[in-house]
């Protein structure tokens, strides 16, 4: 099924949302990977103000590419979610609640994911620059030197992804799995 969601991601949005749902999501997200995590990680655990405020705020886990003349960012194909398990569960107790990715994600993740009611999406790999046109505006916020990596606030429209994992832990690699096992005994 097909979902609109837009920004902010409150609770009662990520109640509505279940493992294999089309979503569409529109404004507010911000990139981050794994060097920017480590250094919000590291300012939470000095005690130290956050440079984007998490409370029901998604990360998409890109290194973006350079803009083309008229575009506001270039491709943004999402990369491997695991290298950001670390850091999660830190961010989700901060008030994050949706994560955009690939790939499977750790069971202290999941954990958190369930504990705070949010949501893990899965953008689709190999679709980066259709994924790109989905941005209408992109602002870097911090970390600069971080290149591709820095953390940017992005305006979109329609950014298409699937929910992965639900706040009540459902997965959709399980769920999948287990639905292609159980064809192949019919």
């Amino acid at each position: 099924m097909e979902k609109r969601i837009s920004t902010p991601l409150t609770e009662e949005k990520v109640k509505d949302l279940k493992a294999g749902d089309s979503v569409l999501i529109s404004g507010i997200i911000y990139t981050a990977r794994d060097a920017a995590h480590k250094r919000l990680v590291d300012l939470m655990d000095k005690g130290e103000e956050l440079p984007i405020d998490l409370r029901d705020a998604i990360i998409y886990y890109v290194g973006p590419s350079p803009a083309k003349p008229g575009m506001a960012l270039g491709s943004a194909g999402p990369t491997t979610s695991y290298r950001m398990d670390p850091y999660a569960p830190k961010l989700l107790d901060r008030g994050l609640k949706g994560m955009i990715g690939k790939g499977l994600r750790g069971e202290d993740v999941v954990d958190s994911i369930i504990k705070n009611n949010a949501v893990y999406f899965a953008a689709i790999g190999g679709a980066a620059a259709l994924i790109g046109k989905a941005v209408e505006e992109a602002e870097l916020v911090a970390y600069e030197d971080l290149g591709a990596e820095a953390i940017r606030k992005l305006t979109v429209k329609d950014l298409p992804v699937v929910v992965v994992i639900d706040s009540k832990g459902n997965n959709l690699y399980e769920i999948g799995q287990k639905e292609y096992l159980n064809s192949l005994k019919k």
